[in-house]
């Protein structure tokens, strides 16, 4: 019980905190939402998904590996979410909000600060993918789903432009060139020294967003389909985790790292598609807000499940490398 209030107190609390800061900055000064979720998308993110792509260690074919196991994280959780919409009787508007909110989780405002907290040296690089995978699917997969009962004037490829316009898809793309090709940016001070500063700052500057979203969010009680859908984000998404690295072949840190992230709450991006897309926003933004609350106990609490050995090939230490051999990429 002391291990989990020390794990608590050193990686849930300081992430609490820091959105504790940004909800009351908000009752305060009625802060703008927009332009702090602006800087956010058109600026922190898509620098840091940068930066660490260009500073990254890690093997290409583990970083496949990385975006595999996110895209089934994903599609599992989509068509789980489907099962108990149809079971329920859900209309398309409720059964989208539900997808929706499961399928994406905040692995940028939320899992970077988590990942830099739990794991230092290998959390951010490894999150960094799950981050950009994020990105990619929340912008074509969640928006397609989202508009899919819509009438869209002029040709089908009109639905994509949403995605074209998010800058972390040109970031996540200059930052495997800048790898692939061995160029040396980190040595062009004038360059890589502001990066590296705005990318240094997104972690708090993300939690006092996420602490002002959650200020104007007015959620509904916990009951019905909001209660399905936190526990299928929260508890379904690291149960999930735990099969896919054993068949995955993680291990070590870097299992840990994934079934950690899937248990972050659900993503920000989701409440506002909801809302552009006529689907059940209010439902959606209660999730993120639930969700990003409850979730600082499910991953303390996953937390000490692993320092303590639960997962006998996720334990907590020092990072072991993926057996690419056994999924049949190479590197």
């Amino acid at each position: 019980m002391l291990l989990f209030a020390e794990i608590f107190r050193d990686v849930c609390l300081p992430i609490l905190l820091i959105m504790a800061i940004g909800w009351i900055m908000d009752r305060r000064f009625n802060l703008n939402l927009d332009a702090l979720v602006k800087l956010n998308i058109y600026l922190f993110v898509p620098v840091f998904i940068f930066v660490k792509l260009a500073e990254s260690d890690l093997a290409g074919g583990e970083a496949v590996l990385v975006v595999v196991f996110t895209l089934c994280i994903i599609l599992a959780m989509g068509a789980g979410s489907w099962v108990i919409c149809r079971l329920r009787g859900d209309g398309f508007s409720e059964r989208t909000a539900m997808q929706l909110s499961t399928m994406f989780y905040n692995s940028g405002n939320w899992g970077i600060p988590l990942m830099t907290l739990a794991f230092t040296d290998l959390g951010p690089v490894v999150q960094v993918f799950v981050l950009a995978t994020m990105n990619v699917t929340t912008f074509s997969i969640g928006l397609l789903l989202a508009n899919s009962h819509l009438e869209t004037e002029g040709p089908a490829w009109r639905k994509f432009l949403p995605m074209l316009r998010q800058p972390s898809i040109y970031a996540i793309t200059a930052g495997l060139l800048v790898r692939h090709f061995e160029i040396p940016v980190e040595n062009v001070a004038v360059i890589w020294g502001p990066l590296n500063s705005i990318a240094a700052g997104l972690v708090a500057f993300a939690l006092l967003t996420l602490g002002v979203q959650l200020s104007k969010t007015k959620p509904p009680s916990i009951a019905g389909r909001v209660a399905w859908a936190l526990g299928l984000r929260l508890l379904g998404g690291p149960a999930l985790a735990i099969g896919l690295t054993k068949l995955f072949g993680f291990s070590g840190e870097i299992a840990a790292i994934l079934i950690i992230g899937a248990a972050s709450p659900t993503a920000v991006n989701t409440a506002l598609i909801a809302h552009e897309f006529k689907a059940d926003s209010r439902f959606a933004a209660a999730i993120v807000f639930y969700s990003t609350i409850i979730a600082g106990f499910v991953v303390a609490f996953l937390l000490f499940g692993l320092k303590s050995g639960w997962i006998p090939w996720a334990e907590m230490g020092e990072a072991v490398p993926v057996k690419i051999e056994s999924t049949g990429l190479g590197r």
